[in-house]
């Protein structure tokens, strides 16, 4: 503990979530981590239709065809659009603080973390930050990636395995690294 001649950077003692900051009541979203844990989670590999329709009735948009894993998780659906025919592979994490959209044709792979909040370090009431995460149609992410909040990643890029995207990303390229970084086209055949 900082004695009282050092001044406190951080102070959660005085820390508040938003009032409006979950888009739902407290019971609503209470609601969904249950529906998840249970429902959602334990609901066999093929039920895809099932998941699309879990998350369709907590205000999720879920395009046509789209094939969410079991082991997804999701915060607070609400805040998720998924587009057509796109694939959100095993232990996906998409925490929603802020609007998440997945475009069409778009595959996350499995261990990728999709984080569209975070705290304000220089706030020492340690402030939530919320700020929204694109990725735009025919986007693969390949395993274990990590988005981070307010980035934008366009049209057909290539996210290569354990990479971590701090700034947006053009269209068309293969990125890798952390941070990641064009290293050059993504050919069309």
């Amino acid at each position: 503990m900082p004695d009282e001649k050092t001044p406190r950077v951080q102070d959660l003692r005085i820390y508040r979530v938003p009032a409006s900051y979950r888009g739902r009541s407290a019971l609503f979203v209470q609601f969904w981590w249950l529906i998840q844990a249970t429902l959602f989670r334990q609901s066999p590999q093929v039920l895809y239709g099932f998941r699309r329709w879990l998350l369709r009735c907590f205000g999720a948009h879920v395009g046509r065809r789209a094939l969410i894993r079991p082991s997804v998780t999701v915060t607070y659906p609400w805040k998720v659009r998924i587009g057509d025919y796109s694939q959100i592979g095993d232990h996906v994490v998409i925490y929603s603080f802020a609007d998440i959209s997945i475009g069409n044709s778009t595959v996350v792979s499995q261990n990728c973390y999709l984080c569209a909040g975070t705290h304000d370090f220089r706030s020492v009431s340690f402030d939530i930050k919320a700020s929204p995460i694109v990725l735009e149609d025919e986007v693969w992410l390949a395993a274990d990636v990590f988005v981070a909040p307010g980035i934008t990643i366009g049209r057909g890029t290539v996210v290569g395995a354990r990479s971590s995207v701090f700034k947006d990303l053009p269209e068309l390229m293969i990125c890798t690294g952390s941070p990641a970084r064009p290293v050059g086209p993504r050919v069309r055949e």
